[in-house]
């Protein structure tokens, strides 16, 4: 079976996306489930001053944005931050980044799985802690699995009925919440700690992210050097106010908000009672399900990938006789995404998907000067202007939030960035890695 994240050679990709295809591709992949648990969080660290962080996440992550889009404009192969890496740095350095693409996909859904939790306990307290909470979380990653197991067609329909769900719920969350707004809760007088705001902006990046996977197919755009600037302004510009404006409600409606921990539920309980409560907890948790399907379904294709290029252990390659699909990898994940899911916290598993995110997007920024003097005959199709500057201001502003990070999370990343250096090193021996001739990095000519 053909890997992935190996593009073989082929004729000129057709610019079949067009400009407002982009945006809306964007959007939808950007808006995930972390706003419905991150404003009570945000504003703990900074108070009213979180609405200044949500603005400082958008320009640093609109900053990144234009770096994938020109590097990931160079290659007509899948494969994203870990072809952007390989190509530029190495086979390793590209291991390292799609191992931990992977673990980053991990994280994400442990996160996520502790807010469906949180959510689940306004219908069902019991499973709030202890054995109800392992039980539940236990059954939600053994339904997603069977899901994912049985073929990718299933999950794919399954998790296309989640999706207007949040869009929807968000929509008409501050629709209605802005008419209850108390102006008189909002305070700028006392600056946060410097600290803390670099906490707050830390765990919103994990709000904006999305847009690697988004950014991808920038060279099979219509006009990229005049439809992507424009698409990623518009689609960052239209979730930034969308986020923004779902704090002010929550700030605005709810006294508690610091301590809440289902606050667009809470928010709405002070506005439309029980009832309006009940169904925004409902679409929450329905927006938090359809986001946990599509981490299942996406994470074990990296592990898979991985296998497929004799990075790691074949037997993450395998796939189910009957179903077709990398059962091993699925399971593997599975087994891991329950153990992170029951041992951490939402903050913790959130965190740590921010850190190892920030390490792949520093080093894609990194790469598109390194690409730049390496291919200097073939430039990108789409390029941006200062990119030098933008790409050095983009791995410092990465570097100033690592720095921020709590030790335990650096701890963690560091010991997992040791492991996938273990299986690189076994998978080396096993099997022999695709040569670079094959059109692993297939760098694309203007």
């Amino acid at each position: 079976m053909t890997s992935p994240l190996v593009a073989a050679e082929r004729p000129e990709l057709v610019r079949g996306i067009r400009r407002w295809d982009l945006v809306a591709l964007i959007i939808n992949i950007t808006i995930g489930a972390g706003i419905l648990g991150l404003p009570a969080k945000i504003y703990a660290l900074v108070g009213t001053y979180s609405l200044v962080a949500y603005a400082a996440s958008a320009a640093l992550v609109t900053l990144i944005i234009l770096c994938f889009a020109e590097v990931s404009s160079r290659f007509s192969g899948a494969g994203g931050p870990y072809l952007y890496a390989r190509e530029a740095f190495g086979p390793l350095v590209g291991f390292e980044v799609g191992w931990l693409l992977w673990l980053s996909r991990l994280a994400s859904f442990a996160a996520l799985c502790n807010l469906f939790v949180e959510y689940a306990t306004y219908f069902w307290p019991a499973v709030g802690a202890g054995a109800g909470r392992a039980a539940l979380m236990a059954g939600l990653i053994a339904a997603l699995t069977l899901v994912n197991l049985v073929g990718v067609r299933t999950a794919a329909l399954v998790n296309n009925l989640f999706t207007v769900s949040k869009l929807l719920m968000l929509v008409l969350f501050t629709g209605v919440g802005l008419f209850f707004v108390d102006w008189r809760a909002f305070s700028f007088a006392s600056p946060p700690p410097v600290a803390s705001f670099s906490s707050a902006v830390l765990l919103l990046i994990f709000t904006f992210s999305g847009f690697d996977v988004a950014a991808i197919p920038a060279g099979e755009i219509q006009q990229p050097q005049r439809n992507v600037p424009f698409a990623l302004f518009t689609a960052i510009a239209t979730v930034a106010g969308l986020f923004l404006l779902v704090q002010v409600v929550c700030i605005g409606t709810l006294p508690g908000l610091a301590t809440a921990e289902r606050p667009l539920a809470s928010a709405t309980q002070q506005f439309l009672g029980p009832a309006g409560a009940a169904a925004v907890a409902a679409a929450a948790i329905l927006t938090i399900l359809g986001t946990l399907n599509a981490l299942m379904l996406a994470g074990p294709r990296l592990l898979f990938a991985l296998a497929e290029q004799g990075q790691i252990p074949a037997v993450f390659g395998a796939t189910h006789p009957r179903f077709r699909t990398p059962h091993v990898a699925l399971l593997v994940s599975a087994g891991l995404k329950l153990a992170l899911a029951i041992s951490g916290t939402f903050i913790y598993a959130l965190t740590l998907s921010t850190i190892i995110r920030l390490l792949y997007f520093a080093l894609t920024c990194a790469a598109l000067p390194v690409l730049r003097r390496r291919f200097p005959a073939r430039p990108a199709p789409f390029r941006v202007a200062g990119g030098g500057a933008v790409a050095a201001v983009c791995v410092g502003l990465c570097g100033w939030l690592l720095l921020s990070s709590q030790g335990t999370e650096v701890r963690d990343v560091a010991v997992a960035t040791v492991v996938g250096l273990v299986l690189y090193a076994v998978g080396a021996r096993g099997r022999r890695p695709w040569p670079s001739s094959a059109g692993t990095t297939d760098i694309r000519r203007s």
